[in-house]
Parts: structure tokens; C-alpha cells; sequence
């Protein structure tokens, strides 16, 4: 009897120590922050987390959520996600991937990249700004939210699309050379990014005095998810030696605003371990975006249409599932 009451003991010793299992949500709720940020203004942020408050339809944006604003926060020990919106956008332009996620037990906090949102491109082209502010985000989840004793700073993970893959793969440690866009722009000058440069007078030379030092890493990341990164090209296999996380990477199979083969496949190519890769089949740049409602699809075309045959709402559902569970498996 006194061995079996020691083994009891050993094991709920050993489960004491190990990470909860997720939480599977009833609803989400959900609140916005404004984080200090030093000199600057603060940053806007966005959270999404597990709770059994009941949910009701609210807007963001554009869009409707159904959440529960301010709610108590259900679970211990739950993993956190930071998400990285792309360039123009803001923290609510992968709501529904944060859904996915907080209903899976997940916290998902996605911040607006101050200088790189829809209406504040003043520094958009100052790319190490955002993860600088990705990392403030971390610091000011593990440390400052009111629920910060709920998370578990083992299990951090990033999501980035675009511009916001980019700043993913920065925060993971890898160290970008900027002064490659100029060659790049000479062999393909009426490429978008280049032609981008150009209408907006932008001397294609600005970052070939930007230091390896203004890159800030954080080391608490320990799995990525990236759609469509941009400025692939700029990393090579030495710039991306740094990113040890696990990296599952997405790309639009007919994506024209960052086409083959200078964006996802020096990636996927140069990562030290090798990701895993997902090509959507008909997608465009945007379909990664969740799908739009009828008045912004009347606003921005260019981020809303898809190709004919492609069902962004289903491919949604199937892609937030699989984040979701590209997630669990990493932060395990």
C-alpha cells in the first residue's frame, strides 16, 4: 500500500509539472490595449482569448466578431500567438485566425505596426520598426497584460503575413540585407515592389546602410507560421542561420503581387530546417486575408476580389484549422 501511495505521488509530481492541455473554449473574448512604447505613441493591440463568458456579435472594422469584450479569462498555462499584419493593414486584419486560435486555448495578440498600417504609411519602408514593436508586444503580454499570470512564456508563437512574414522571420532571428533591393530592382524594374518604389520616389539604395544590429530578435519565439513573406529575397541561406523555431510556411500558388520565385521559395530554400510547406492552389497575395464583407469588397477590390472558382471563405476555414493545429504541435 505505502509503494502504491509513493507511485501516486510520483506521477501527480510529474503531471504538476507538465503544460496544461489546451483549453477548448466555449467562446472568445476579447479586448483592445494600447501598450507604451517608449518615446513614441503607444501601440494599438488587439487580444483574443479563451473564455466561457457568453459571445455577441461586435464590430471590427470592417467586420463582425462574436466575442465577449472583457471577459475573465478561462484556463491556466495557455500558450500565447502574436500576429504580424501586412504592410497597409492593422492588428484586426487576421481576426479570424485569432478566433481559431483563442478557441483552441490559444491567446492571440496582434498588434498595429505603427508607421505601416492603412492609415499611417508615414515609415513603411523603416522594416526594422516592426519587429522591434512585435517584440514590445511579447514584453508587454508576458509581463504587463492583467493576465499575464495565465500564459505559459514557454510556448510563444508568431503569425505573419506579407510584410508581416517578414517581421515574423526577423523576430525569429534572422537578419535581412536590405541593400540587395537595389540589384534586385535593376534586373526587375517593373516589378510591383520596384514600380512601388519608384512612383513613390523612393531611392531604391535606402537600405544599404541599415546596420545587422537594428534587427531585434526574440528568442522567446518558439514556432512561426508565415503566409506569403515578403522580401524573401533579401535573407539568403546566412541571413535565415539564425532562425531555429520550427517554421510552417504557406504560399499563393498565383500570387502576383509577390511572384515566384524571389519571395516564399528563398525561404523555404535558405530556412537551416527545412519548413513546412503549403502552396494554395488558384490563391492569390490577399486570399490569405479573411474573406470581405459586401462594402469592403467595394472599397478595395484589389484585397477582396479572388479568382473565379475560389472560395476564400472555405479555404479559410481549412487554413485556420490547420494553423491552429501547426500550432499545437510546435507548442507542445
Amino acid at each position: 500500500m505505502q509503494r502504491i501511495v509513493r507511485l501516486m505521488a510520483i506521477v501527480a509530481a510529474v503531471l504538476a509539472l507538465m503544460p496544461a492541455a489546451p483549453v477548448l473554449a466555449v467562446d472568445v473574448g476579447f479586448e483592445e490595449v494600447h501598450i507604451p512604447n517608449g518615446a513614441e505613441p503607444p501601440l494599438t493591440a488587439g487580444i483574443w482569448y479563451p473564455t466561457t463568458a457568453p459571445a455577441t456579435p461586435h464590430p471590427l472594422g470592417n467586420a463582425t466578431q462574436t466575442v465577449a469584450p472583457h471577459a475573465s479569462i478561462e484556463g491556466q498555462h495557455l500558450p500565447l500567438v502574436v500576429l504580424s499584419h501586412g504592410g497597409g493593414g492593422w492588428y484586426g486584419g487576421h481576426y479570424d485566425t485569432a478566433l481559431a486560435l483563442a478557441h483552441a486555448g490559444f491567446v492571440a495578440a496582434a498588434v498595429s505596426h505603427a508607421g505601416d498600417t492603412f492609415d499611417d504609411q508615414s515609415r513603411v519602408l523603416q522594416l526594422w520598426r516592426r519587429p522591434a514593436q512585435l517584440h514590445r508586444l511579447v514584453d508587454y503580454m508576458l509581463g504587463d497584460w492583467h493576465g499575464h499570470a495565465r500564459l505559459d512564456a514557454a510556448r510563444v508563437g508568431v503569425f505573419g503575413f506579407s510584410n508581416g512574414g517578414f517581421t515574423a522571420l526577423v523576430a525569429a532571428g534572422g537578419i535581412p540585407d536590405l541593400s540587395k533591393i537595389a540589384p534586385f530592382c535593376e534586373l526587375h524594374p517593373d516589378h510591383d515592389l520596384c514600380a512601388a518604389l519608384r512612383r513613390a520616389g523612393v531611392d531604391v539604395h535606402f537600405g544599404a546602410n541599415v546596420p545587422a544590429s537594428a534587427w531585434v530578435h526574440d528568442p522567446r519565439i518558439k514556432a512561426v507560421v508565415i503566409a506569403a513573406p515578403s522580401f524573401g529575397f533579401v535573407f539568403g541561406r546566412a541571413g535565415l542561420s539564425g532562425v531555429r523555431a520550427p517554421v510552417q510556411l504557406w504560399s499563393a500558388a498565383d500570387d502576383r503581387h509577390q511572384p515566384h520565385p524571389w519571395y516564399d521559395e528563398p525561404v523555404r530554400d535558405d530556412l537551416p530546417r527545412a519548413p513546412t510547406w503549403h502552396v494554395v492552389p488558384n490563391a492569390g497575395h490577399y486570399d490569405f486575408l479573411p474573406p470581405c464583407d459586401a462594402r469592403l469588397a467595394r472599397l478595395r477590390p484589389e484585397i477582396c476580389d479572388s479568382k473565379p472558382g475560389f472560395d476564400r471563405a472555405a479555404f479559410h476555414e481549412r487554413f485556420n484549422a490547420d494553423v491552429v493545429k501547426s500550432f499545437e504541435a510546435m507548442l507542445h
